[in-house]
Parts: structure tokens; C-alpha cells; sequence
């Protein structure tokens, strides 16, 4: 209940009612619910108020719609004279209206040409109008401003039904909409009101007599379709067979569908012609309301005034907005061209950072090996002056110099064979020599030269398997017979 009380305050709110003899009928629109109510009682504008007030409505404006019965309406014709066309309906209004025509509220609307299609048009204008006793007006105007609401129009209620509807451009049809004892009949030329009527509903096959007549009042040979609507709605549908016509309901709009589905109490016919009030926007055909409570229109020379003044102004801001409009898309088409590229420059920067990686990793690589000797030439060297009787165990060498560990038949015989490598220098044994069973266990300690050759870059000092294990020796040069380690093995 609280969060519709909440739609209710912050959404958009039109309020309907109707004024139809001793009651009135009202709905209010929002855009998540419909209420609908009717009022019968001595002082219609307190209860008004107070319906108001107990369903948590609060509108500032009101569009009030009369039975229509209470207002003449009409087609006219006028003679073929240039002048302004309110003032000829005004001068004609006198020799149609029950009533004075001097301070009769009034409007009207052009209508279609008459005739039937391939017939030449009449030569007068016809217009459609309707009018009101001041008193029936003044009735209106004071129960919406004694129920503290702004009146903004007083139209015939029925009219308000196309505002429901969808039509067709050139399609006749007659509207019945019946509300309790009373039917009213709209003919209908497309979107266009032609005539409407207050009939008595008591009796179909009477009804049904009544809509061709006003079939002949409208000129028309025939009608394309009837609609039906209001209470007991089937029932009219049923009187109005003998016609030979269509009958069917409105094609309601689908917001209207909904509107109308909300409707669960009866009468229905009178709560359905407040939400077609409620429900029309913008300005209202035949509308009836005094001039000092009209909402201002514009005349054409106004129009034409505003919208001269208006292109002004748009050509001023254009004028001011096009060069830079120009300029931005001049930066629109860099950014694009710019976004195209992005691509191929990233992936160049990135070519470029891994070769700049690669240059420093190159250079890391030679450094090293400026300072390192390089194995493979130590190991063929040894490989080809060491004999044939010697065994090697661990061969370790560093910048400094190379340390040879190993088992030989003589190993004094090996000093003067190292100090003769044009490698090695000051060949020493690093521990005494130990006599083994057949052989004798050496460690040899040798510096490199000084002018060495192949003293190119080399990777990190090396070692030779662990001691205990068999080191794999250098592959013998051609011609050398092959090395046979402890115990007839070879190497």
C-alpha cells in the first residue's frame, strides 16, 4: 500500500471526471495503476474531494468531460466566402442552437468532403461543431475549482473515446457506447469525428434504426464497420446484427487494453468514458472550455514568428560549433589512424627490446668467455702427449692453471711430457707419489703459458667426473693405440 502511495506522489497523474446528470464518474491514470469511481451525492465536489483524498491521490488539474446530451452537436455547412473561420461559425451558430448563441461556449472542426468517392465535391465547407449552455459550462468550471483542481478542458466525453483506439485513414465507422439507459453514437472517418449522437437504449431493433439515419445525416451510403462498447456491450452487438455490418469491439491501443482491464466494477460504460478522458494528451477537438482558463495556443503568424526565430538561432550555434566540429573530426580520424597502427608499433617495440636482450646477453657471453679458457683444446692437448700406460681419475682446471689426477706406470715420466705442451709451464707434482699394485698414484699441478694458443672466450671452468669414477678420455689421434685402464678395461 505504501509503495503505491509512492507511485501515486512521484509518478505522472491524470485525473478524469465526468459529469453525467446526477453522478459523476471518475478515473485517475498512473503509470502503475488505474482507479476508477463513481459519485452520486448532494454536494459532488466535497465528494469529490473526499474520493480523493481516501485513495491517496493528490492532482493539480482536472479535464472534465459532459454527458452528451447536455451539448449540441452538429454538422454546418458554410457559405463559400473568404473570412476567418471562427467568426462564420460564430454568425452562424444562432440558427442551431436551442439556446442564445451570444455567450455560448463553443468550438468546432473541419470536416472531410462529403459525398461519396468518384462524386464531385460540394462547393460549401462543412464543419462539425459543438456548443453549451453557459450554466452547463459554468457547472463544470465550479465543481473542479470547489474540489481545489485546475479545470484544463471540458470536452464531450464520448469524443475522448478515439483517444483509446487505433483507426484507419478512410475507414467509416459508427461507435455505440452504451451507459446505462443511454447510448451514444460516434461516426468515425478515420481519425476524424463526423457526427455523434445521444440515443435512448431501452430498445435494440430502435437503435439499430437510429444508426441509419445517421448514416443518411453523415451522407453516407453505408459504413465499413460498428463497434461496440460500454455496459452490456454483447447484448448491443446482438440488436445491431440487422445491419448487415461487422460489429465488434474497439481496437483498443494496448495501453488502453490495459487500462480498460483494470475496470472490475460496474457500471463499466461510465467508468470507460472517464479513462478515455483521462487518457486523451495534447490539445482536444471540440473543447469547450472558457478562453481565461485555456491553455495558451499559438496563432500561425506566431508559429511562423517562433520558428524563424528558432532557425536564427540554430544557424548562430552552428555557425559557432561548426569549425569545431570540423576539427574534431579531423583529430577523430588521427585517433583512428593512430588506433590502426597501434598494433604494428607494439609489435616492433617489442622486436626491438628482445633484440637489445639479445645484444646484452651476446655481450655477457663474450665477456665470459674472455676470460675463461676454453676446455675442448686442453683436453685434446692431453690427449694426445699423455702415453698410453696413463689413467686419469680428475682433470681440473681454472684460469690459472690445470690439475691432473690419475694413475701411470712411471709418473715422473710424465713431468717432462707436460712441460713439452706448448700449454703448459711449470709442471709440478701437487702431493708425493704413492706406488698402487702395479701402478703409481700421481696429482700433477701445471700453469698455463703465458702466449697460449686458441686463447679464445670459454664458458665457466670445468671439472672432470669425481674421483673413483672412470673419466671418459679424449678421443686418441689417428694412429695412437687405443688406452687400456686397470684391469685390461678400456677407457
Amino acid at each position: 500500500m505504501n509503495f503505491g502511495k509512492k507511485l501515486m506522489k512521484f509518478g505522472p497523474l491524470r485525473l478524469a471526471v465526468v459529469l453525467l446528470g446526477d453522478r459523476l464518474s471518475g478515473a485517475a491514470i498512473q503509470p502503475a495503476r488505474v482507479d476508477t469511481f463513481v459519485i452520486e451525492a448532494e454536494n459532488p465536489a466535497e465528494a469529490l474531494r473526499a474520493e480523493l483524498d481516501a485513495r491517496g491521490l493528490a492532482p493539480r488539474s482536472v479535464a472534465v468531460g459532459l454527458a452528451r446530451a447536455a451539448v449540441v452537436v452538429k454538422p454546418i455547412e458554410l457559405p463559400p466566402v473568404v473570412g476567418e473561420m471562427r467568426e462564420m461559425v460564430r454568425f452562424e451558430l444562432d440558427r442551431h442552437l436551442p439556446f442564445p448563441a451570444d455567450d455560448a461556449p463553443f468550438d468546432f472542426l473541419p470536416l472531410p468532403p462529403d459525398g461519396e468517392a468518384g462524386q464531385p465535391p460540394s462547393e460549401t465547407k462543412r464543419v462539425l461543431i459543438a456548443a453549451a449552455d453557459r450554466r452547463v459550462v459554468d457547472t463544470a468550471v465550479r465543481l473542479a475549482e470547489e474540489a481545489k483542481l485546475r479545470p484544463v478542458s471540458i470536452t464531450v466525453a464520448a469524443h475522448d473515446l478515439l483517444a483509446l483506439v487505433k483507426t484507419v485513414h478512410g475507414e467509416r465507422v459508427a461507435w455505440i457506447h452504451r451507459s446505462g439507459d443511454t447510448a451514444d453514437l460516434l461516426l468515425l472517418n478515420g481519425a476524424t469525428l463526423v457526427l455523434s449522437r445521444s440515443l435512448p437504449a431501452t430498445d435494440g431493433t430502435a437503435l439499430a434504426e437510429e444508426v441509419r439515419r445517421s448514416l443518411a445525416v453523415a451522407r453516407w451510403r453505408a459504413g465499413d464497420a460498428v463497434w461496440v462498447s460500454g455496459d452490456h456491450a454483447d447484448a448491443v452487438a446482438d440488436a445491431l446484427a440487422p445491419l448487415g455490418l461487422p460489429v465488434t469491439r474497439p481496437p483498443y491501443t494496448p495501453s488502453a487494453a490495459r487500462w480498460l482491464a483494470a475496470i472490475t466494477e460496474e457500471p463499466r460504460g461510465a467508468r470507460e468514458l472517464a479513462v478515455a478522458v483521462a487518457s486523451r494528451r495534447g490539445v482536444r477537438p471540440l473543447d469547450l472550455i472558457p478562453s481565461a482558463l485555456r491553455p495558451r495556443r499559438l496563432t500561425r503568424p506566431q508559429w511562423i514568428t517562433v520558428g524563424m526565430l528558432a532557425a536564427t538561432v540554430v544557424l548562430s550555434i552552428a555557425a559557432l560549433l561548426v569549425p569545431g566540429y570540423r576539427e574534431h573530426r579531423v583529430l577523430n580520424a588521427l585517433n583512428r589512424d593512430v588506433a590502426r597502427i597501434d598494433p604494428e608499433v607494439r609489435i616492433v617495440e617489442r622486436v626491438l627490446g628482445e633484440l637489445e636482450r639479445k645484444r646484452a646477453l651476446l655481450a655477457a657471453v663474450q665477456s665470459i668467455e674472455a676470460s675463461v679458457v676454453r676446455p675442448l683444446p686442453v683436453l685434446r692437448e692431453l690427449t694426445e702427449i699423455l702415453p698410453g700406460d696413463a689413467w686419469l681419475t680428475m682433470l681440473s682446471f681454472d684460469t690459472k692453471g690445470v690439475e691432473l689426477t690419475g694413475q701411470a706406470a712411471q709418473a715422473s715420466a710424465l713431468i717432462p711430457v707436460l712441460e713439452n705442451s706448448p700449454l703448459l709451464e711449470r709442471v709440478e707434482f701437487a702431493s708425493p707419489v704413492t706406488r698402487g699394485r702395479d701402478k703409481e698414484q700421481f696429482r700433477i699441478r701445471a700453469a698455463w703459458e703465458v702466449q697460449r694458443p686458441e686463447a679464445t672466450p670459454a664458458v665457466a671452468p670445468a671439472a672432470s667426473p669425481a674421483l673413483g669414477s672412470p673419466a671418459t678420455p679424449p678421443r686418441p689421434a689417428p694412429g695412437t693405440p687405443p688406452r687400456v685402464g686397470p684391469g685390461g678395461r678400456r677407457p
